[in-house]
């Protein structure tokens, strides 16, 4: 059997003008310290067990190598130094390292069932803008997975953090109008929203599976043009996921976020991901009332009550205009969290009504907030939002 590996491994030397396909229908193995190389004409057609593998099989050469047959293969080490990609019909598993050197890997984005998939010691190296994952990447039981995922010029990877293990996941990144992709059938319009989103981003989205709770990592970039979002700050960028259930664009919450708004990244607060269509940017919205276009100075706000003497408090710029005012903050599912009659400069994130203020002894979660002011004395009202950091 060893004499048999030995001479699979070089098989894509002799076959590549003879054939145009190497197809498995025996019982393929790469042992440990062997290669098996596949490349030029030779795809590879697996219709029978290659799962007990202990070496390497790369894929090599400048024409698109596809895989396909009626057996997932499961690989130990892969590599991939193909410069038209690599295509695959079926999934691949891989149980050590996937090397990524050049070309992608290359799948349907409209079938979810096949991807390339990293079991539960798998990892992969190399990966860049010019190899990487195109199509679905699926792990198998992990708490935190970085997915090598992005599109024919970037690379755009989502991490991933699971409450538990999680026993499958797949993710894949589209850079396409959510509103109208190309790549698959669904459409997620960016103007179905709720009321607390003011945009949703128009160029790219991600797609994640996982029936675990988990927080998410997003970053943009230049290509990402948040900048031309009314109102984007880092401060105001949102996660926001299509709904299942209501199928609109909804908020998932902000746990953490850095950057500027030409680079950076947000962390999403736990949500199932399975529950979401697509998850993408969004921003709070601006303000539409008359005060608050006449008053520039106000609209949405930034929280951070951390003692360090900067936003530890909601000052509202020209309330002073109308002693005779009051203040009231609602979260994101319509709870009144905060009241107070002839406000000034007091709220530091502490609720003080409502079920919430038992809470009050560690303060009101980390999140984007609704605030209604009554300026009594100028007979007006408005409306904005606060994003309250922890």
């Amino acid at each position: 059997m060893r004499n048999l590996t030995y001479i699979v491994a070089f098989l894509w030397i002799g076959l590549t003008q003879a054939q145009t396909a190497l197809y498995n229908s025996g019982n393929l193995r790469v042992h440990a310290g062997t290669n098996m190389g596949l490349g030029l004409h030779t795809d590879l057609i697996n219709d029978s067990a290659f799962d007990q593998n202990q070496g390497l099989v790369g894929f090599y050469g400048n024409n698109m190598i596809q895989v396909s047959g009626n057996i997932p293969p499961i690989l130990w080490d892969m590599e991939i130094m193909a410069g038209n990609d690599v295509f695959l019909r079926n999934p691949v598993s891989v149980e050590n390292n996937t090397n990524f050197i050049e070309g992608n890997i290359d799948s349907d984005l409209g079938n979810r069932t096949v991807f390339l998939n990293f079991m539960d010691t798998g990892f992969f190296t190399g990966e860049s803008y010019i190899s990487k994952v195109i199509g679905f990447a699926g792990v198998n039981d992990r708490t935190v997975f970085s997915f090598p995922v992005g599109d024919q010029y970037q690379l755009r990877p989502l991490t991933l953090e699971s409450e538990t293990n999680a026993p499958l996941s797949i993710c894949a990144y589209f850079f396409e109008n959510p509103s109208s992709p190309t790549s698959i059938p669904q459409s997620f319009d960016v103007e179905q929203k709720v009321r607390d989103i003011g945009t949703v981003s128009n160029m790219e989205f991600w797609i994640v599976e996982s029936d675990v709770p988990a927080k998410v990592t997003l970053s943009w970039n230049a290509r990402s043009s948040l900048a031309l979002i009314p109102n984007a700050t880092v401060e105001s960028i949102i996660v926001v996921g299509w709904s299942k259930t209501s199928n609109q664009w909804v908020i998932l919450g902000n746990s953490a976020s850095s950057g500027d708004i030409a680079n950076g990244f947000v962390i999403s607060e736990t949500f199932v991901p399975s529950d979401y269509e697509a998850i993408t940017f969004g921003a709070i919205p601006l303000p539409t009332d008359t005060f608050a276009v006449n008053n520039p100075t106000l609209g949405n706000y930034f929280l951070s009550p951390n003692g360090d003497g900067v936003n530890d408090f909601l000052v509202i710029d020209g309330m002073e205009e109308s002693p005779n005012n009051s203040l009231q903050i609602f979260n994101r599912l319509g709870q009144k969290v905060y009241e107070k009659i002839n406000y000034v400069d007091e709220f530091y994130g502490l609720s003080n009504t409502g079920s919430l203020i038992m809470s009050q002894d560690i303060g009101l979660p980390e999140g984007v907030y609704y605030y209604l002011v009554s300026l009594n004395d100028l007979r007006l009202q408005y409306t904005g939002y606060l994003f309250l950091d922890r």
